[in-house]
């Protein structure tokens, strides 16, 4: 059971420059040239025409914007860029909020977040003068 050795096929410069011609100018299409010729690769024929052509034939995109449209992108990144400062600024203030928290939770041994919300006892608070 012995494979044949595949025939890999070298085209000369020539050979591309002549088919590629012949597509710019006699406006065959890419598949017509390949069958003419017997060139078997899907791609070959494009990249020989991206090589040796005047790569007007290919496919392309092309994004056609108005010079507002253009500003208001340049806008809309500025101020996606600033909200994102805005963010990262805020995410530290509350890190640094969250740390004094647990700071103090620590020295003063008590959850300062459960009784945050609690009146302080009248023990603590000063007794108002009622003369």
């Amino acid at each position: 059971m012995t494979r044949e050795p595949r025939t890999v096929l070298r085209y000369s410069i020539s050979f591309k420059q002549k088919v590629v011609k012949e597509i710019e100018e006699e406006g065959l299409t890419i598949s017509e040239a390949a069958r003419r010729y017997g060139i078997k690769g899907g791609e070959t024929v494009q990249n020989w025409i991206r090589k040796f052509g005047q790569n007007y034939l290919l496919s392309k995109i092309v994004r056609v914007e108005m010079k507002g449209e253009k500003d208001r992108v340049k806008e809309l990144e500025a101020e996606l860029k600033r909200v994102k400062l805005a963010l990262a600024d805020a995410t530290l203030n509350n890190d640094v909020l969250e740390t004094i928290i647990t700071l103090a939770s620590d020295h003063y041994q008590t959850d300062i977040k459960k009784n945050l919300g609690r009146q302080p006892s009248k023990a603590i608070m000063p007794k108002k003068d009622t003369q």
